[in-house]
């Protein structure tokens, strides 16, 4: 077609789609979930599929990833709503800043958010932990910069790259990687990563833009609750931790017992996402609910309020799952998977730069982490013994690089810190870089190990 081999010219429609998904997106503000779906019809059309193909894959794409990562999504949501709710997440703050002490209080916020973050979406771990920032410094006197700069490391570090969270669910689900492995990988990559973007980052930024508070936001969010009436530190643990032990028991009992195996069997449907995030739920009523004296209705309130954010993050993930298949029954993903291959390109890396790439043009994660995923698929089955999981932690790193003013979470900071645009692009931007660049170091260092 116009002189081109039938390669090259998929290959120069998905360029071009995806560029119009970043126009869409970025300049004509189009929702995520309109514009991916009109980005799919449009790869659909141009790249000479039938119209009922175009449907069927679309179709199978939305409603195959909907069936795992849309019923995730909400027991995770509404496990996260139980544990704010209740006091649960209050508890963990606390516990760690009193075990850490005024000095390295910037390091218990880190493993306050790294713990409080795995069940919950970044913005939600954001607003519930931003009056914590806000106590803390006037407690302490130390800069909101140095304090507040951990808590989002620690916050994005876990929504990037560490499961039950839907980017890195998808990814699994793309992939195929498993959740079991890449649970421990992504524990493994994230938390140094914390680590250096966040209270060593903020420790040496604060001392050159130490934050000013907006005083109004104090006043109104920094209200200090002295209830000792709080899920204790050990039951909020356990609660919060069950679904990923579980699902980490599963993986050992894969690698360590044979097929057909009893206990294997049978951890292979407890430790399966689904069952382990549905039991913690079961188990969170108990310990955040009725042991804390909270009734029946109470819960049902809390639970119907937690899904209503969710809606249009699962309507933009179907979509998305809609335009990766897209990509696979056009043959445009083999067609890329074939240049990586005889470009001798690593997937690890490539899984970061496509992701990195669409991150910067959309703003979006969710978005850089879908495309990203069904671009790079076609390269596991051609290239032997690439690493899914790794594969699904680089797609997760790319997609935190470089958040600048066409991301919300870029505003959210600004407007919460009080920080000119420059300052932002100076703390905020600059650390989700470093989470990015050090993610994607580690996970190359442990891909020679595993």
């Amino acid at each position: 077609m116009f002189g081109m081999s039938h390669e090259t010219f998929l290959l120069l429609d998905a360029v071009v789609t995806v560029i119009g998904l970043i126009i869409l997106i970025t300049k004509f503000k189009i929702h995520p979930f309109i514009a991916l779906t009109i980005a799919a019809a449009f790869l659909g059309l141009t790249s000479g599929m039938p119209i009922g193909t175009i449907i069927k894959a679309f179709q199978d794409g939305f409603g195959g990833v909907l069936g795992f990562v849309g019923i995730i999504l909400a027991l995770g949501t509404m496990l996260g709503k139980m544990m704010a709710e209740s006091g649960g997440a209050d508890q963990i703050a606390q516990t760690l800043i009193r075990a850490f002490g005024k000095d390295k209080v910037q390091w218990a916020m880190m493993f306050a958010a790294f713990l409080v973050g795995i069940p919950l979406f970044f913005e939600i771990g954001f607003v519930l932990l931003i009056p914590l920032v806000f106590i803390v410094a006037r407690r302490t006197g130390v800069s909101i910069i140095k304090i507040g700069i951990p808590l989002l490391a620690g916050l994005s570090a876990v929504h990037g790259l560490v499961p039950p969270h839907p980017g890195p669910l998808l990814a699994i689900g793309v992939f195929g990687a498993d959740i079991g492995k890449t649970i421990l990988y992504g524990l493994i990559v994230a938390l140094p990563t914390a680590i250096i973007a966040g209270p060593i980052f903020g420790t040496f930024i604060a001392k050159h833009i130490p934050g000013h508070p907006n005083q109004e936001l104090v006043d109104q969010l920094a209200r200090e609750n002295d209830s000792t009436d709080l899920p204790s530190f050990g039951i909020t643990l356990v609660t919060v931790l069950l679904p990923v032990f579980l699902m980490l028991l599963k993986t050992f009992a894969d690698v360590a017992l044979p097929d057909g195996n009893f206990f294997r069997t049978w951890m292979d449907m407890i430790g399966h996402p689904i069952s382990a995030l549905l039991l913690a739920l079961l188990l969170s009523l108990y310990t955040f609910g009725y042991k804390q004296g909270i009734g029946s209705n109470q819960m049902l309130k809390w639970l119907d309020a937690s899904l209503a954010p969710t809606a249009a993050i699962i309507l933009i993930i179907g979509a998305g799952g809609g335009f990766k298949q897209m990509l696979v029954t056009s043959g445009v993903g083999d067609v890329i998977g074939h240049m990586a291959v005889s470009a001798q390109i690593s997937p690890i890396l490539l899984a970061w730069l496509v992701a990195a790439v669409i991150r910067i043009a959309t703003g979006s994660a969710t978005v850089a982490t879908i495309t990203g995923a069904g671009i790079v698929v076609p390269v596991v089955g051609m290239i032997p013994g690439v690493n899914r999981e790794l594969l699904v932690l680089a797609t997760g790193a790319g997609s935190l690089i470089l958040s600048h003013v066409n991301d919300a979470g870029f505003w959210l900071v600004k407007q919460y810190f009080n920080m000119t645009v420059a300052e932002t692009f100076k703390t905020w931007t600059a650390m989700e870089t470093i989470l990015s660049v050090v993610g994607l170091g580690f996970i190359l260092l442990l891909s020679l190990f595993v």
